[in-house]
């Protein structure tokens, strides 16, 4: 109010910044005050950016200026401003502000760079004070809710959604560079298939139908497969009505491909090369650190899950024999398998309670039982077993992928058993897709499909342990609304 009534505007819009602390660095960072003073005394440059510290001493004060590219320091002095600028800058600037400078580069006796300021002008007037420096947004919880807080004041919380917009621009890239070209699917299904998942409902009012939001785009981009591209690819949002955890948020991000004649074979080795290239592009070397382990993205492992099972589960091969014998065993390791699952789902439960916890370099795990799997190619010897993979690493599900299953008649039995299923019990079974059944009928090529967990990928290579970490804006619990 006050900076109002002196005729100072406190939220203008007429800066524009010509020069990033990050450049100014990059530029004069080597030279000497003496060098400084005698060759750029006339050179001026304009920085815009938010007061991280003020200090004042008499006649003399410093202040941080943080700008997207960094922070350098910033002198303001009596003798170049003059006295009446000098007491504006002393009594109505504070940490938080967004100020615009002009002044000359120089550097203290101490050797810190600083651009010596000769006008400023106020841009935004924060009301609200940045918590302090000591303490920080320590509150995880506030840190999640005040995003725009935790990024202005945590430099690391900005590092990593810098390496996130890396991560997925090194993918596209790759992408690009493996002939694939990106689309876009619907987010509203009036089925939700793709996956075996509870969906999100809503309601189409001038339709007047329900809705579900898209727990996977897969049948969508397998339609696209049959309509003649070859190779297509979505970074895609999900939606799935599931529970909160460090590794699980209802709205998340995953990479779908697929690509004719592809097998479950070219499956693998493709996603091998493609994270394997993006560690390299963000780390230049294939060993990372997560916690205290070390990540060697130069061994991967291929093992089947029934020999994860025997070799990393401890069960012997007489256990796997039945769905009796794989209950027994489940008893006696105390791993609750539900009443309804059958052989296949029980196999599967076994697996991951048993070894999950245990993959902590690149590992593919592969044939997995066709009642779980119930868009995958089943193998043509081994009826009941699928040609599908899921990459773990970290003791975390990284990837899925598989050989598509592309024979209409065999998709419609397994939709029936998955509504079978549904009625015993199976809450995240999929429905019958009449639809995609008519898209099969007019032929789709033998492909592979993939499907990567971005936000996990993200997690695993910025050492971060809760996926809140890496989404911007994780869903929370409603505060009640107050001013």
């Amino acid at each position: 109010a006050e900076l109002r009534e002196m005729d100072i505007n406190p939220f203008p819009n007429n800066f524009v910044p010509q020069n990033t602390a990050q450049e100014l660095r990059g530029e004069y960072e080597n030279f000497s005050k003496e060098e400084l003073n005698t060759k750029f005394t006339e050179e001026t440059f304009s920085l815009a950016g938010r007061f991280m510290s003020k200090r004042e001493f008499g006649k003399l004060g410093f202040v941080s200026l943080q700008d997207p590219s960094g922070r350098i320091q910033l002198s303001f002095t009596v003798n170049v401003l003059g006295k009446e600028t000098y007491k504006l800058f002393k009594k109505y600037i504070d940490v938080g502000d967004i100020v615009g400078v002009v002044g000359n580069i120089t550097k203290t006796d101490k050797g810190e760079l600083t651009l010596q300021v000769s006008e400023f002008k106020i841009l935004n007037k924060a009301v609200r004070p940045l918590p302090d420096k000591w303490h920080g947004l320590a509150d995880i919880e506030q840190r999640y809710r005040q995003r725009y807080v935790d990024l202005i004041v945590n430099e690391e919380v900005r590092e990593t959604f810098k390496k996130r917009t890396q991560i997925v621009s090194a993918l596209r890239r790759f992408m690009e560079d493996q002939r694939f070209m990106e689309v876009e699917t619907p987010l509203l299904h009036h089925q939700a298939g793709g996956a075996a998942a509870k969906p999100f409902k809503t309601h189409h009012n001038a339709l007047d139908i329900d809705l579900n939001m898209r727990i996977a785009p897969e049948l969508y981009l397998k339609r696209l497969v049959v309509g003649g591209f070859e190779r297509v690819y979505e970074l895609n949002r999900n939606f799935r009505n599931e529970g909160v955890s460090t590794r699980h948020n209802p709205e998340f991000t995953m990479m779908e491909c697929y690509a004719a004649y592809w097998t479950l074979t070219e499956n693998m080795n493709f996603v091998q090369e493609l994270i394997t290239h993006l560690v390299k592009t963000l780390y230049g070397k294939t060993k990372i650190t997560f916690g205290e382990k070390e990540i060697d993205f130069g061994k991967w492992e291929r093992i089947t899950m029934r020999d994860a099972l025997i070799n990393i589960g401890g069960v012997s091969e007489e256990d796997l024999t039945d769905l009796d014998s794989i209950r027994a065993c489940a008893k006696a390791n105390k791993v609750h398998i539900e009443d309804w699952k059958d052989y296949g789902n029980a196999f599967a439960t076994l697996f991951e309670e048993l070894c999950e916890d245990k993959l902590v370099n690149p590992t593919f795990i592969y044939d997995y039982p066709v009642s779980t799997s119930p868009l995958s190619r089943s193998y043509d010897d081994r009826p009941e077993w699928a040609e599908r993979s899921e990459l773990y690493i970290n003791t975390w599900e990284i990837g899925n992928m598989f050989s598509e299953l592309n024979d209409p008649a065999d998709q419609a039995a397994r939709f029936k058993a998955q509504v079978e299923q549904a009625a015993k019990g199976d809450d995240e079974a999929m429905p019958y897709d009449t639809d995609y059944i008519n898209a099969l009928e007019y032929g789709m090529p033998p492909a592979g499909g993939i499907g990567i967990g971005i936000d996990r990928l993200t997690m695993l290579l910025t050492d971060s342990t809760s996926i809140r970490d890496v989404i911007l804006f994780p869903l929370m619990k409603q505060q009640e609304q107050g001013e």
